[in-house]
């Protein structure tokens, strides 16, 4: 979602601003802006079109001190009044504007300051909830902007993470978080804010990251962090290598197009150095707390949430422990039953995910002290937060639709699975054998899959005239036709849905005409048979079957009947290998449809507010 930059620095920092706000592109953004301090006044820019346009704009621009922000439109529509940075006072006249103010997040008590503002004579010129913060840094102000963020950020409700920077006080940025991640990046007589280590990429690696409710002075020679209770605390110092490479497009028409192809590369990576399968893969207290625990609770949102209820069947089918999985925005918001002895799992690609990471602290609260998450970023809230972790090598995922994020998660969960059941006593040495036997042939079994692509194509050709689609799936595949059913309506803006397919009969059956395409996963498994029965129940109404079926299923194509055959049955690993398929599907229809592929509309990345 939104992402902030900001620096203090001998130099002029107009180009660090703008290409960290470049590398942060992939979080999902409407309107961007920078504001630097120049001779004695405060100067920006602000655009609702893309970085770039933002560069071309301010191009003289040219500052020591500064900030920069990308907008993902909440309050207020994306237009550029309504972009950062804010500024107070905000008449129209260069000399008048004394405070500059990027914020992430959502302030929830906005209105009622907003109105106590305005009793003060304070003029509003956006919509948002930000500029509120801008105004209220303002009215404290009293020469020291340090102690005003602090007066300030205590009549704040919500979320945020804010930079601010004062007309009068020229090399001095000011930042503070709560609920919102916020890092500084240290540098030699120069130091660096930003929501994350990646904008800062080849500018330091010295990355020190704020805990909750936290103030931070920035200065040239000096970085000075007080906790929520104004006491001076030390934060370490930790050496992070943001790579870079990785957000480099290549030969890829789209990054979601260069993500599906990185599959078998960030399975391969994920599994890297799994030799034998021990509970110490997911810490070094993992064993005595898997053997505490006696059921699981995952938390998750969106595509992760998906991954979650597809651990859940691998869960409960090989270690035979109960595994409830929640909605995190519903189960921090209802009446529960907490267990101590379950183990908390939140999966979470970014680690920074702002419900996930409220139901992780609501559920701790509510006495469940056991936490694990599957994450794909090492230093994120998720995983400093969490007792236990495995970090998912997938890289880092440009793309808004989740692609290598989600199979990854898959393959750690999937260890987790295994993890369990080998700890109490439910895996045969020769069933843990044929498992990583199994895990180890995923990548070239992805590929495989990959191989698939020109059969995809003709598929989405179709697709892409249509506006409604109904995904199919039974058991272990019925989360992945609800990922596949993302997939589509996020990227194509085709309305999907998906079904476990034993319910199309009690509703869904309704909606099916010889104009509405069901996509049906149809692996070889137990259930097979009953499946075929459901795919009859669509042919008699008239409907049109896209069959992605395992190549000994016996399933022919014909009238209304679109079959793709998988290169192989992969047993209880089948669902990463048809999840690409269905990702093959969802890229080619939207490239059909000339969609934004990477930034679909209405959609960010990284999702840290509410």
């Amino acid at each position: 979602m939104c992402g902030i930059v900001g620096a203090v620095a001998q130099r002029n920092i107009t180009p660090i601003l703008l290409e960290g706000l470049k590398r942060l592109e992939y979080r999902g953004y409407d309107s961007c802006g920078v504001a630097l301090h120049m001779n004695g006044r405060l100067h920006r820019s602000r655009s609702t079109s893309r970085v770039a346009d933002l560069q071309a704009q301010a191009g003289e621009l040219d500052g020591f001190t500064g900030i920069a922000h990308t907008r993902w439109a909440t309050h207020g529509a994306p237009a550029s009044h309504n972009a950062h940075p804010h500024f107070s006072p905000n008449e129209n006249t260069p000399d008048s504007a004394r405070i500059a103010l990027v914020h992430n997040g959502i302030i929830e008590n906005h209105e009622q300051l907003r109105d106590e503002l305005k009793g003060l004579g304070y003029v509003f010129q956006s919509q948002t909830d930000s500029e509120v913060i801008a105004h209220l840094v303002e009215h404290y102000y009293q020469g020291d902007l340090f102690e005003a963020v602090q007066q300030a950020v205590k009549r704040l409700h919500g979320a945020f993470a804010i930079a601010v920077f004062c007309r009068d006080e020229p090399h001095r940025v000011i930042g503070a978080r709560q609920g919102s991640p916020l890092i500084v990046g240290v540098g030699q007589g120069e130091n660096f804010l930003a929501s994350d280590a990646m904008a800062l990429a080849g500018i330091t690696d010295q990355i020190i990251y704020l805990e909750e409710g936290d103030v931070v002075d920035l200065q040239l020679q000096k970085c000075w962090i007080v906790d929520h209770a104004g006491r001076r605390v030390e934060r370490e110092v930790k050496t992070v290598h943001a790579h870079t490479g990785a957000a480099e497009l290549g030969p890829y028409r789209h990054f979601m197009q260069k993500e599906i192809f990185e599959q078998p590369r960030a399975i391969g990576d994920t599994l890297e150095g799994v030799v034998g399968l021990t509970p110490e893969l997911f810490g070094d207290k993992a064993e005595a707390c898997f053997k505490e625990i006696d059921s699981l609770l995952i938390l998750a949102c969106g595509t992760s949430y998906y991954a979650g209820l597809t651990a859940k069947y691998w869960i409960e089918s090989i270690a035979k422990i109960p595994v409830a999985v929640e909605i995190a925005s519903e189960y921090r918001y209802r009446d529960s039953v907490p267990n101590p002895r379950s183990l908390v799992v939140t999966i979470s690609q970014s680690g920074e995910t702002a419900d996930t990471l409220a139901a992780l602290r609501h559920a701790r609260g509510q006495g469940m002290p056991h936490t694990l998450t599957i994450c794909n970023v090492s230093t994120s809230a998720m995983v400093r937060e969490c007792v236990h972790a495995y970090i998912t090598r997938a890289g880092v995922e440009v793309g808004v639709a989740s692609t290598k994020a989600f199979t990854t998660q898959l393959a750690a969960l999937f260890l987790l699975a295994l993890s369990l059941a080998k700890v109490r006593g439910r895996l045969s040495a020769e069933e843990e054998a044929e498992h990583m036997r199994a895990m180890r042939h995923l990548p070239l079994a992805i590929s495989a899959v990959l191989a698939l692509e020109p059969q995809i194509i003709a598929w989405a050709e179709e697709f892409a005239r249509k506006e409604n689609a109904l995904f199919l799936g039974r058991g272990l595949h019925y989360p992945i036709a609800l990922e596949g059913a993302l997939k589509l309506k996020e990227i194509s803006y085709i309305h999907a849905e998906a079904y476990p397919a034993g319910e199309l009969k009690h509703g869904p059956l309704a909606l099916v005409t010889e104009e509405m395409p069901v996509v049906t996963i149809a692996p070889n498994d137990q259930l097979l048979e009953k499946l075929k029965s459901n795919m009859q129940e669509v042919r008699a109404r008239g409907g049109q079957l896209y069959v992605f079926a395992d190549v000994d299923s016996h399933i022919s194509s014909g009238e209304g009947l679109h079959v793709i055959r998988m290169p192989e049955h992969y047993g209880a690993l089948s669902p990463i290998l048809h999840t690409v398929s269905l990702q093959l599907l969802a890229y080619h229809t939207a490239l059909a449809r000339g969609t934004d592929v990477d930034k679909p509309r209405n959609l960010a990345k990284s999702v840290t507010v509410e």
